[in-house]
């Protein structure tokens, strides 16, 4: 095809880092000779949105950026995929504009699909069914010279009563080593430094091969090319000693855990129907501690879960500020329809969510500052990123510390060995090159 005649595609990513891998994957099905695939700012003529529905910001999220991209391109082709998708179709079918709607499994088939789509009156509903138990979708990321995302599970079998995740994802399912090796050998033969292993539970893969994550972690250190592998995050009953062993004596493991704790408190973790209590938490930190003393350590919490009351807070409050961690990510509980959690009695209102989690978010920049203070002085190694700030190259150590240095495109994509000065003014950390 004459390349002035393609047309043009913009994609748009909202969510996890297991969305931005599959993305990537549905963008590389459209034939480069066909579509020319533009950013997610330029003017289309289609645009294709890969949704999140973890909380209701993401819902209102996903609303606003279908919105913006019919304003943006008001004669585009609109298609909308993912998780809202594939929760709430006929919701999304209802904004005036869209002209597709497709669930978890059906937007991997996209270019074949719109490649002589018109402009619709009324949003079509394209088979919004679950993906059964064997049916895994392989996906990576690319394009991105500094790392790579790649899945290695999809869907949960926990039934965590706020969660619609797998509603949206379906059962807990992976595909074999070899496979993923594989994978990671074709990353790597693009110059790829880092892979990050995501997933919607990750530790547990191997449920449907039966297999492990510890084996896979090591058949894929032996991939030559990808000197980092980083785990997007694991549940503290998957955190197991030996895959802290592991982390700790192979340098292509980055020492960086996060871990979705959720709650301090046992009482909130029983009516989350979290499947551990805080106790082994605890015990997980200490003994990645034990093994990898300047670990980074990150946690998910969620404030204000229906009967979380001021003591329970406290609780959880007093737990994290005693634990060794490096930052946390903090949640303000969403309703989610079609939940347990929806139906709890005894609701926390929105300010004192707001409340509990400013306090959360305070103690999160105090861990993370006291974190950067802590590794002052340690020599490591930084992969810098290809992107130009202030006048600034950044990128990320192994323990996930951003730090900063000034601007020089030769670094980038690169694993330089480097001395943590200090703090920045922007609250990352300034490097000398080694």
């Amino acid at each position: 095809m004459n390349p002035q005649f393609r047309k043009k595609i913009a994609f748009h990513t909202l969510g996890c880092k297991l969305n931005f891998a599959e993305t990537s994957t549905i963008a590389r099905s459209f034939p480069a000779d066909e579509f020319e695939r533009v950013p997610a700012s330029q003017k289309a003529d289609i645009c294709i949105i890969n949704t999140c529905s973890v909380t209701d910001v993401a819902d209102r999220k996903c609303r606003q950026a279908i919105k913006k991209f019919i304003n943006r391109s008001p004669g585009a082709f609109i298609v909308v995929a993912g998780c809202y998708a594939q929760l709430k179709p006929e919701e999304i079918a209802s904004i005036p504009g869209v002209d597709l709607v497709m669930g978890i499994n059906e937007r991997f088939d996209i270019a074949a699909y719109i490649r002589n789509a018109d402009k619709k009156g009324k949003a079509e509903i394209h088979s919004c069914e679950l993906s059964p138990a064997d049916n895994f979708i392989h996906s990576y990321s690319a394009g991105d010279r500094t790392r790579s995302f790649l899945k290695v599970q999809d869907g949960c079998d926990y039934k965590c009563t706020y969660c619609t995740i797998p509603m949206a994802r379906g059962k807990s399912r992976n595909p074999g080593i070899s496979s993923l090796v594989e994978e990671a050998g074709s990353i790597a033969s693009t110059g790829v430094k880092e892979i990050v292993l995501t997933g919607v539970n990750t530790g547990d893969f191997g449920k449907s091969t039966g297999e492990s994550f510890i084996s896979l972690l090591r058949e894929l250190v032996r991939v030559d090319g990808i000197e980092r592998y980083r785990i997007s995050s694991i549940e503290p009953n998957l955190l197991t000693d030996e895959l802290v062993e592991l982390c700790a004596s192979e340098p292509k493991i980055m020492p960086h855990f996060h871990i979705p704790l959720q709650s301090g408190s046992d009482k909130i973790l029983g009516l989350m129907r979290r499947r551990y209590k805080r106790e082994l938490f605890t015990k997980r930190i200490g003994i990645i501690r034990k093994n990898i003393p300047l670990a980074g350590i990150g946690a998910d919490v969620i404030i204000g879960f229906p009967g979380e009351s001021g003591e329970d807070f406290n609780d959880t409050y007093n737990f994290l500020d005693d634990m060794p961690l490096s930052y946390l990510h903090v949640f303000p509980f969403s309703e989610r329809p079609g939940t347990i959690a929806a139906t709890l009695p005894e609701k926390v209102t929105g300010s004192e969510k707001e409340r509990r989690s400013h306090l959360l978010i305070s103690m999160s920049q105090r861990k993370a500052s006291g974190f950067r203070k802590l590794n002052t002085g340690a020599i490591t190694t930084v992969l810098f990123e290809n992107v130009r700030n202030n006048g600034m190259i950044s990128g990320f150590t192994g323990n996930y510390i951003r730090v900063e240095y000034p601007w020089n495109g030769d670094l980038a994509g690169q694993i330089r060995t480097v001395k943590l000065t200090d703090e920045s003014p922007s609250g990352h950390m300034n490097v000398e090159l080694k």
